[in-house]
């Protein structure tokens, strides 16, 4: 079994900073590209960065510049540091990774439970 636990969140005025923080746990045979999404009351669920597992980072237009994405494999855990936090960001975030068990031949996307990011003006 594995599981992602993500945690960071909070509430933050604008301007301010809050990292993120998820890690990836049980039978794991490896881990391809992690990731945070976020989803806004009365939104669809919307990327906002990835990183593979050499270290190619992509990120959504919005937090470019503002937003980094980090990992260490080594604990199996993947980083959000957030800037200059805008009311816009508000949002539950999520992880998810690409992950192979050791029981398996394939790889399967795993999701955390999400963490609350609360900006405000």
């Amino acid at each position: 079994q594995v599981q992602l636990v993500d945690a960071g969140g909070g509430l933050v005025q604008a301007g301010g900073s809050l990292r993120l923080s998820c890690a990836a746990s049980g039978n794991i045979g490896s881990i391809n590209a992690m990731g945070w999404y976020r989803q806004a009351p009365g939104k669809q669920r919307e990327l906002v960065a990835t990183v593979s597992s050499s270290g190619s980072t992509n990120y959504a237009d919005a937090v470019k510049g503002r937003f980094t994405i980090s990992r260490e494999n080594a604990k199996n855990t993947v980083y959000l540091q957030m800037n200059s936090l805008k009311p816009e960001d508000t949002a539950v975030y999520y992880c998810k990774a690409g992950i192979r068990t050791y029981s398996s031949a394939r790889f399967y996307d795993y999701w955390g439970q999400g963490t609350q990011v609360t900006v405000s003006s």
